[in-house]
This record gives C-alpha cells, sequence and structure tokens, in this order.
C-alpha cells in the first residue's frame, strides 16, 4: 500500500497551527510512517514551483491554515485547490478569518496609513509605500497584493473538511489524521475534529443561573475557581462556541473561552450568539440601566467577533 501524500501549507496567521501538528507528540512518527510530505514550507525546502509541476491532484490531502489576506494567499489556495484531493480548513484563520479577520473592521489604506505613517515608531518623513512591482538593476521585483479585506478558505476555493480551533488541540488533530490515514472521514463539508455541543456543556464550572450587574475584564477580579466564570460577570465565550477543545482554557488555563472553536452546530453567527448570551445574565429591566452596564464593556467588536467576523453575518464594518 502506497504512503498518504499530504501537504500543509501557512497562509495569513500566525504560525501556531503549524505547531500544533508538531504537537501531537510522538504520534508524529505514525504519520511520518503512513505519509509522505510532499509540501510544508516551514518546516521543509519546498518551492512553489514545485507544487506547479505536479500533476493535478497528486497530494492526498492537504492541511490549509491562514485566511486570505494577500494575492500570494489566493494564489496558493487555488493551487493547493487544483493539486489535492482533499482541501482542510485547518485552524481558526482558515475557517472563520480569526485574529487577521478583525482587520475587516478597517479599510484597506487606513490599515496602511495607520503601519506606514501613523504609529508614533514609524519614522517615514516621505510617506513611503510598498509598492506592488519595482525594478533593480537585478530586474523586477514584485510583492503580493494587500486585499481590501480577510476571505477564509472557504469564500476562495472549496473546501473538503474544516478543523477549528486557535490552534486545534493536539488529540483533535491526530484524531482527524487518523480518520484520513484510515479511509474513515464524514461526508464533506463536515467539521472534523470538534463536538456537536457547547463548550458550556462540557465545562465542569456550577451554574446557579445568577444575574449580574457588571462585566468585567479577567485581571479586574479573581474569581471563584468553581463557579461559572460568565455568572462572575467575565465575559466567557462558552455559550456560542462549538465544543470539542476539551475546555482547555476554562477549567486546566482557569481563563474564559476566547470562543476559537467556531458557532456550535445551527448558528450562523457566534457573535449575534454571545451577545444573546450576554444580554440574558443582565441584572436588569431598565433600559439606562442596561446601556450602562453594557456599555461598560470593552472593545465588543473585538469580544464577540475575536475568531468569527469574516464569517459573520456582518463580515466586514462599513468604512469609506
Amino acid at each position: 500500500m502506497s504512503k498518504l501524500k499530504i501537504a500543509l501549507y501557512w497562509a495569513a496567521s500566525c504560525g501556531g497551527c503549524e505547531i500544533a501538528v508538531l504537537d501531537i507528540k510522538e504520534k508524529i512518527l505514525d504519520v511520518a510512517a503512513a505519509c509522505d510530505i510532499l509540501f510544508w514550507p516551514v518546516a521543509l525546502d519546498f518551492k512553489y514551483k514545485d507544487v506547479e509541476a505536479m500533476p493535478d491532484k497528486h497530494i492526498d490531502v492537504c492541511f490549509f491554515n491562514g485566511a486570505i489576506r494577500t494575492s500570494e494567499n489566493e494564489h496558493m489556495a487555488k493551487l493547493m485547490r487544483q493539486k489535492s484531493k482533499i482541501l482542510i480548513a485547518y485552524g481558526s484563520c482558515a475557517n472563520e478569518g480569526c485574529i487577521p479577520g478583525l482587520a475587516n473592521l478597517y479599510s484597506r489604506q487606513s490599515l496602511l496609513d495607520r503601519v506606514y505613517s501613523e504609529t508614533p515608531s514609524t519614522d517615514n518623513p516621505n510617506g513611503t509605500r510598498p509598492q506592488l512591482k519595482v525594478k533593480v538593476p537585478e530586474g523586477e521585483l514584485t510583492l503580493p497584493e494587500f486585499y481590501d479585506r480577510v476571505k477564509t478558505l472557504a469564500q476562495t476555493v472549496d473546501v473538503d473538511y474544516f478543523v477549528p480551533g486557535c490552534p486545534p488541540v493536539a488529540d483533535k488533530t491526530w484524531a482527524a489524521l487518523e480518520a484520513i490515514v484510515t479511509g474513515n472521514l464524514p461526508p464533506k463539508g463536515s467539521v472534523v475534529g470538534a463536538g456537536d455541543k457547547t463548550c458550556c456543556d462540557e465545562c465542569d464550572r456550577k451554574r446557579e443561573e445568577k444575574k449580574i450587574k457588571k462585566f468585567y475584564r479577567f485581571w479586574e477580579i479573581i474569581p471563584e475557581e468553581e463557579k461559572c466564570l460568565l455568572e462572575q460577570g467575565i465575559i466567557c465565550a462558552g455559550p456560542a462556541t462549538r465544543s470539542g477543545c476539551g475546555t482547555v482554557c476554562v477549567n486546566k488555563g482557569k481563563m474564559p473561552c476566547r470562543g476559537c472553536y467556531g458557532p456550535p452546530p445551527g448558528v450562523i453567527d457566534q457573535g449575534a450568539k454571545l451577545l444573546s448570551a450576554l444580554g440574558s445574565i443582565v441584572d436588569s429591566n431598565d433600559p439606562d440601566e442596561i446601556q450602562k452596564i453594557v456599555g461598560e464593556i470593552v472593545d465588543p467588536a473585538g469580544y464577540l467577533y475575536r475568531f468569527g467576523l469574516v464569517n459573520s453575518l456582518l463580515g466586514q464594518a462599513r468604512t469609506k
């Protein structure tokens, strides 16, 4: 039996998903025994031209992490789709845009203005900006085009499976790899390596359906260890987040859920789901007091859409 041919690629992301693959520890030896890695730029010296020279569908499975921010990201998404039988959106950035997707709250021009002109550490008196093409004695140099908005992988090409997480936890990454190696894959379009409930359904903390008068940032109070964080006024995205991570943040890390496993099944907009959950615990029927309590939430867009803005009903902010 021939080995499975796999590829791994990193687009607009922090690179944590690349580390998550190695986090399966000694099981990486099982992967090496069952698979040939044909393309993995972060770990092995492959070039784009090596992939371009492959016959179509030559790669059995491609794990694609990262959102689509530039023309290079888009080119590689289309190339990996063309060369791969199975394309997997691996990690939150490929699935939902994740942190890079928060840039959709701003226009391309305002981002460039901020980076190249407005930051306190910027020393750029001539307003120099990167150019897509520039001629030098050795020839013409090019840079990828920086797009106006971030897209998910599925908003760019056809995707077969989705593995959520920022990054996906190790045992779920292994579960996805094992399903591929054994040919035990679910129907196309399925979420692999996650549960069908919410993070709250797997959380060990005790809930009493208590109402609150104030939302706190995590560093503002010392929470009780056994008690639901949301009922202590700490914004926890558990009610609006798919299960499957093992509640590593909430129960093991003693931190609130950030929402990186995306919305649970049946929920279209994770931010709207979390907003509904927050509204349900506010202890007031007075509109002015409700406005005061909710108005104290710092960076509501960042809390509600930290991972899912690109894939939400909003998608992006209206910008000039």
